[in-house]
């Protein structure tokens, strides 16, 4: 109840908000569809499917990081820096695990809402894709894993410029590089292990494999879940710092 009680001032402010929120929250996707689908991909055929249906499931794995990480960042670091309403939730009798799921929410909620929106469109184009449990549970454990992310850039950064620096020098380097628009086995070992160590790459093998009936990579499957711990992890002891 704590935790759905800070989530649910965010959720009222994206009500308000919400065609305008999937408006501007399809616009990167379709592009990538479009550019990366249909122009340079057509024609082409990746792991036994064409790249149309190979893109897809990537191209929702990225829809999902950048949303869930900016939905619960964002958010947070307005609240933290400008507005100094966060000072206040610290000082509120509720436990740092139940204020970190509380902020971490709403990112999952964008980040679910973005996915599903471009799902829709995914269907009209690709009417083979399929959607099943194991890709619920891997876009769950997605958009819980990069919300996370978000909470901790949040409460380190000490200026707006650091939430953009982050991202430039964290997520744009994964938006190509973590088998996003290109197949993972394709890339030397060398370079491989590296790619292993983004977790959009496990997120983005995990709804691949779950949405074109490849054999489930459980193992990706775990490290989301390593991720999404390990951030959370990380939440907590920043903020325990900060408190004392």
């Amino acid at each position: 109840m704590d935790a759905y009680t800070i989530l649910w001032a965010d959720l009222m402010i994206l009500k308000r908000r919400m065609t305008r929120y999937l408006l501007t929250t399809l616009v990167s996707p379709l592009l990538y569809l479009f550019a990366f689908g249909w122009g340079l991909g057509r024609g082409i055929c990746v792991e036994g499917s064409s790249y149309l249906e190979f893109v897809i499931p990537g191209i929702i794995a990225l829809t999902a990081m950048n949303s869930s990480f900016t939905g619960a960042g964002t958010r947070l670091n307005v609240d933290r820096l400008f507005f100094k309403s966060f000072d206040e939730l610290l000082m509120a009798p509720i436990g740092t695990l139940s204020l970190v799921f509380g902020k971490a929410m709403i990112g999952v909620f964008r980040g679910l809402v973005s996915s599903l929106a471009f799902l829709c469109v995914a269907f009209l184009l690709s009417p083979t894709f399929h959607v099943g449990p194991l890709f619920v549970v891997s876009l769950l454990l997605t958009c819980l894993s990069f919300s996370f992310l978000g909470v901790l850039a949040a409460i380190l950064a000490k200026s707006h410029e650091d939430m953009g620096t982050f991202s430039s020098l964290i997520l744009l380097p994964m938006t190509f590089l973590a088998g996003t628009f290109f197949s993972v086995s394709q890339v030397p070992e060398a370079l491989k292990l590296g790619l292993y160590a983004l977790p959009l790459t496990h997120s983005s093998l995990c709804l691949r494999a779950a949405a074109l009936g490849q054999p489930f990579p459980w193992a990706s499957l775990a490290a989301i879940f390593l991720f999404a711990a390990v951030f959370l992890a990380g939440c907590l002891l920043t903020l325990r710092r900060i408190s004392e």
